[in-house]
C-alpha cells in the first residue's frame, strides 16, 4: 500500500504481466479510482500507437475530492521499440510512465505522486522510468531518446 492508503488492484499486475510476456497487450493505462482507494486499469491495448496512447493520456479526467471533473494524472506502461544506432538491431523496454501535469488540481497530483511507488513495486520488470508533466514529456521522440540511453 501507498503512503496515499492507495492500494493495487490485482488485475493491474495480471495485465502488466501479460505485456510482458509478450502477449497481445502493447500498452496499460492505469488510473486511481474514483473513490481514491485502489489504482486500477483503465484501458489496454493491442496496437503500438503511440499517438493514441499519448491522446489518452493528454485527455485524462479526474475527480477531486468534491467530485469535480478536471484535468487527471494517470500511471502507464508502454513497450517502447527503438531502434540501436549503425544497424546493431531494435531493441524493447518496458517503460513505465507517471502522467501529472503542472496544471491539474492539487489533490489529484498530489495522490498519483504518493501512490506512485506502490505502483512500481507491483510491476516487477520495468526497464525505464519516466515522470511526466506536459505534453512535450510524452513525445514519442523524448520518450525513446530518454529509454534508449538507460534512463
Amino acid at each position: 500500500m501507498a503512503q496515499s492508503g492507495v492500494s493495487v488492484n490485482p488485475d493491474c499486475i495480471s495485465k502488466f504481466n501479460e505485456l510482458k510476456l509478450g502477449k497481445d497487450i502493447k500498452w496499460i493505462i492505469y488510473k486511481i479510482s474514483d473513490d481514491w482507494k485502489e489504482i486500477v486499469v483503465e484501458e489496454t491495448s493491442n496496437e503500438a500507437n503511440f499517438d493514441i496512447f499519448r491522446d489518452k493520456l493528454l485527455n485524462a479526467k479526474s475527480k477531486d475530492r468534491k467530485g469535480k471533473e478536471g484535468i487527471g494524472g494517470r500511471y502507464a506502461v508502454f513497450d517502447v521499440e527503438y531502434d540501436l544506432p549503425g544497424g546493431e538491431g531494435t531493441r524493447t523496454k518496458i517503460t513505465f510512465i507517471s502522467w501529472c501535469p503542472d496544471d491539474a488540481p492539487q489533490y489529484p497530483r498530489m495522490m498519483y505522486s504518493t501512490s506512485k511507488e506502490a505502483i512500481k513495486r507491483a510491476l516487477n520488470g520495468l526497464a525505464a522510468d519516466i515522470q511526466a508533466n506536459d505534453a512535450d514529456d510524452i513525445e514519442f521522440e523524448n520518450i525513446k531518446s530518454r529509454v534508449s540511453k538507460g534512463r
